[in-house]
């Protein structure tokens, strides 16, 4: 059964969200779904670079103004 984990990274300013992401998805299991909350624009960017080159899923949802949700997808 697969899980949603959340991370908080609201407040926080590159590279702090990558890192953070980087450092929960080892602890992700495959299957599963990590939600980054972020409100620093360069995430957005960097973060689901790195999980496209990793081979996850990724995709962006702006949940309000300047905030965002990047839906990461352990694919393996």
């Amino acid at each position: 059964m697969a899980k949603e984990v959340r991370l908080d990274c609201l407040g926080e300013a590159c590279p702090v969200p990558l890192i953070k992401t980087q450092k929960k998805m080892a602890n992700v299991a495959v299957g599963d779904t990590l939600i980054v909350e972020v409100d620093h624009s360069c995430a957005i960017k960097n973060v689901p670079e790195w999980a496209r080159k990793e081979g996850f899923n990724c995709e962006v949802d702006e949940v309000d103004d300047g905030q965002w949700e990047i839906i990461i997808e352990k694919t393996k």
